[in-house]
């Protein structure tokens, strides 16, 4: 359900950004709300198992629908990695060197504090948001 939600959110919201005439403060709004919706996205990911950079990339396409950018996604990691919600460990594969991102118990935690805030009242919000898009 939550990802019906934030695939509503991303949809075409890349596009419509750059078709848009928006005031610079709307501009950083929007950002900022694809750009944190991200970090959630990347911690559940991680939540799951274990993933290397590129492949915690093709599952948020995967998820969302939408097309990522690397230079979008791994600055993400790197702030959630310097934060220590996740860490990074570079391990070989086929010869050579990938770096595996993995939730650590601060990044398990605070998706446990989102989700507590996501259950009900951002939950009914966003519910509302989404369903009354032309009002």
């Amino acid at each position: 359900m939550y990802f019906n939600i934030i695939k509503e959110l991303y949809k075409d919201d890349l596009l419509k950004i750059k078709m848009m005439k928006m005031s610079e403060m709307e501009e950083e709004l929007v950002r900022g709300v694809i750009r944190n919706l991200s970090r959630l996205i990347i911690l559940w990911i991680l939540r799951q198992e274990s993933r290397s950079g590129y492949n915690v990339l093709k599952e948020m396409q995967r998820l969302t629908e939408q097309k990522f950018h690397p230079g979008i996604v791994y600055p993400l990691l790197y702030e959630l990695e310097d934060e220590t919600f996740i860490s990074g460990e570079w391990v070989r594969k086929n010869k050579r060197r990938i770096k595996r991102y993995t939730i650590t118990e601060k990044g398990k935690e605070l998706l446990n504090r989102l989700h507590r805030l996501f259950e009900f009242p951002m939950k009914e919000i966003l519910h509302d948001f989404l369903s009354n898009k032309n009002s």
